[in-house]
């Protein structure tokens, strides 16, 4: 199948509706019955403004996150306008793919 891999990157302590924006972010993809996310933590990174977000010890709340999903074209626009509803605002990158299961 062809579609694309959706990539959102985030951080542990950014929210929407009073959750993890990752966490909600696969809450979303299941609500809409999208074949699978998957939330990955991260260790280090930084985004546009250059600032450092690590996990520490004690801390994980500036830790980098991403959800990653394998989506039809169809799909995707549905996630995109849900989100679009939702005022949700974060990066991604969206990659054109091929797909399936052997």
């Amino acid at each position: 199948m062809k579609g694309h891999v959706i990539t959102f990157f985030t951080q542990q302590d950014r929210r929407h509706h009073g959750k993890p924006l990752g966490e909600w972010l696969v809450t979303l993809a299941r609500e809409m019955k999208l074949p699978g996310a998957t939330l990955i933590a991260g260790s280090m990174g930084y985004g546009h403004h250059l600032h450092l977000h690590s996990s520490h010890f004690f801390e994980l709340a500036d830790q980098p996150q991403e959800v990653q999903l394998a989506v039809s074209e169809a799909d995707a626009e549905r996630l995109f306008h849900r989100l679009r509803q939702e005022e949700v605002h974060v990066f991604y990158v969206k990659t054109p793919v091929e797909f399936g299961s052997l």
